[in-house]
């Protein structure tokens, strides 16, 4: 919505002056004129038929009318059906401009809400490598703490560390079989890849193993239970939660050895976290939280000693919070987590958790049982949801070694940027770290505005070779112009030159560019309430289309005319800062060259 509320309030006005009624300025409805029809605002007219008494496009064509002959903002109007579509005069745009010039931080909110909103992302496993869908997920939740804090928020950026468990357990059994003492340095692989790597030999091992189990007579749903290394792992796990010392000691080795290989990605891709959580520690105030549960009369014991939640009233499955062994479930450990959460932050106004559409009915879940133990603040808790990342060959599967990893797409990206720009040959003369610095950011902006430009409820096939391409819908792309517009500016002495708007006339490329320019601030506020970056991922891209269409026919510091030309340059210096502060929200950085 373009945020003029001056010219807002004069079509109520007079929409209050040519009906009568109540509440009438509750029945108007004001919007940005769609892109396939001519206007700049459209006054919708269906809610005030019972006032005029009129026909929809005669009810629009009266208040048209109206408005041109009594307020100074419209020069024309058309009627389509019951949508009055208005434009607006030039003088007025470049009023409004004027004033976004002078705005110190134009398009973000600057009065703080007060609020305090807590994102969790990322939230690996270690067991193995970040991969191609944690960076869907990363770059999902970064954007939206940025967004958050353009709407005036303050944010506390977060993960949980799934670090306990029986996949953690796979990983330990099949490195203490077959690992012979390996480790990161002596393989010289990253801390990671290495506990990844036994991940999937634990895999291949249990399928042989099954295969052999079928293959003595038994059925495969029996040999899924007893492979002998499956029942290693589950005993691991349970001489874990009773902190057997050798294995609580194996296991905080190869944790670590992840946490070193995450902090380099983490530090590869520019991200930090405020507060970190982990399983291990909060699954203990979840079991807590459960028994607590049990006596308050909220779960119930089945014969076995497993521990339930009821559903049956709510159209779902009972669900099981801790296994008749006495260990907890992945529930267990988020039921503690979102507890000791509030715990820690008392005035949280809610929680967001990036996690993929798979773990859809398990918030649905955790939700209604935050509900069912009377924690007031449930209900601001949100499941940020979004759809898998999918390769052109299908679905990545971790434990099959089939997944795309963090580290050598990043280094993929960059390399492709490195070739892009070796082409190009406009970085000869830099130093090799220079060059490096802007491959990164070339190569990063590729990966992560690819990753971001599409609805995060939509699933996404991912093709490397369409993330760098300065013609196409890219990070780069968008790069490329604003390098193009500081370059021109850098040309220029006086970037803060007056101009005045008395005479001054605009061509329809340059209008538009305007038109987009207003809807920065709008598309912000719309892109953090809906925790959508790539509303703002794709403003970027149509205002950099709309930039480079009028830069192609015009001249900028060559036109003759002073004031056209100081016009030019200022709405030039304003599309470079939108676009800088927008890709920044995204987590890209700008290079200087390209």
């Amino acid at each position: 919505m373009i945020n003029f509320p001056t010219i807002k309030k004069s079509i109520v006005k007079s929409v209050n002056t040519l009906f009568e009624g109540d509440n009438i300025q509750d029945l108007i409805v004001i919007e940005n004129t769609k892109k396939d029809f001519e206007g700049d605002l459209t006054l919708v007219v269906f809610s005030l038929l019972k006032l005029s008494k009129k026909s929809p496009e005669k009810t629009a064509e009266f208040i048209g009318n109206y408005l041109l002959e009594n307020e100074n903002y419209f020069e024309d109007f058309n009627v389509v059906k019951g949508f009055l579509n208005l434009k607006i005069k030039q003088k007025y745009w470049l009023t409004f401009f004027k004033g976004w010039l002078e705005e110190d931080n134009y398009g973000f909110v600057t009065i703080p809400t007060g609020e305090l909103y807590m994102v969790e992302y990322s939230s690996p496993n270690t067991n193995k490598p970040l991969h191609l869908g944690h960076l869907r997920n990363i770059f999902l939740g970064d954007s939206v703490v940025s967004l958050l804090k353009a709407a005036g928020h303050k944010v506390v950026k977060t993960q949980i560390i799934n670090d306990r468990g029986i996949h953690i357990c796979k990983s330990m059994v099949a490195w203490q079989k077959f690992g012979n003492g390996e480790t990161p340095m002596s393989s010289n692989l990253k801390g990671d890849h290495l506990v990844g790597k036994y991940y999937v030999i634990f895999d291949k091992v249990y399928k042989q193993e099954i295969k052999d189990l079928i293959e003595s007579g038994i059925t495969e749903k029996e040999a899924k239970l007893k492979a002998p290394i499956l029942i290693e792992a589950q005993k691991m796990l349970l001489l874990w939660e009773n902190e057997d010392s050798k294995v609580r000691a194996l296991w905080e080795k190869m944790n670590e050895w992840v946490y070193s290989g995450f902090d380099k990605t983490y530090k590869d891709l520019n991200v930090k976290f405020d507060h970190l959580y982990y399983e291990s520690e909060t699954y203990r105030l979840g079991k807590q939280v459960v028994q607590q549960g049990v006596e308050n009369g909220v779960f119930y014991l089945k014969e076995d000693s497993s521990i339930w939640s009821s559903f049956t009233n709510d159209n779902l499955d009972d669900k099981l919070l801790v296994r008749s062994d006495g260990t907890s479930v992945y529930m267990t450990q988020d039921i503690g987590t979102a507890v000791q959460r509030y715990n820690d932050y008392p005035n949280l106004s809610g929680i967001i958790y990036t996690v993929g559409n798979e773990q859809n009915h398990h918030f649905k879940v955790l939700f209604n049982i935050l509900k069912k133990l009377n924690y007031n603040w449930a209900s601001n808790c949100f499941h940020l949801s979004y759809g898998m990342v999918e390769l052109p060959e299908g679905k990545m599967k971790s434990r099959e070694g089939t997944v795309v990893d963090a580290d050598e797409l990043l280094n993929s990206v960059i390399n492709e940027a490195k070739s892009l720009t070796s082409e190009r040959g406009f970085l000869e003369e830099l130093s090799e770290k220079e060059i490096l610095d802007i491959c990164k950011k070339i190569g990063n902006s590729g990966l992560k505005y690819f990753l971001l430009k599409v609805d995060p409820k939509k699933k996404m096939s991912f093709n490397p070779k369409e993330t760098i391409d300065l013609s196409g819908h890219t990070g780069p792309f968008i790069q490329y112009t604003f390098v193009r517009i500081k370059s021109l500016l850098n040309k220029y002495e006086d970037l803060n030159s007056e101009f005045s708007i008395e005479n001054l006339k605009l061509n329809p490329k340059e209008l538009e560019v305007l038109k987009w320019i207003s809807n920065f601030s709008d598309v912000l506020a719309q892109s953090a309430k809906e925790l959508s970056p790539y509303l703002l991922a794709n403003y970027l891209y149509s205002l950099v289309k709309s930039y480079n269409s009028f830069y192609q026919d015009h001249p900028i510091i060559t036109e003759k005319e002073d004031a056209l030309r100081n016009f030019r340059i200022q709405m030039s210096k304003l599309v470079a800062e939108i676009i800088e502060k927008g890709m920044k929200i995204l987590g890209i950085e700008m290079p200087e060259r390209m």
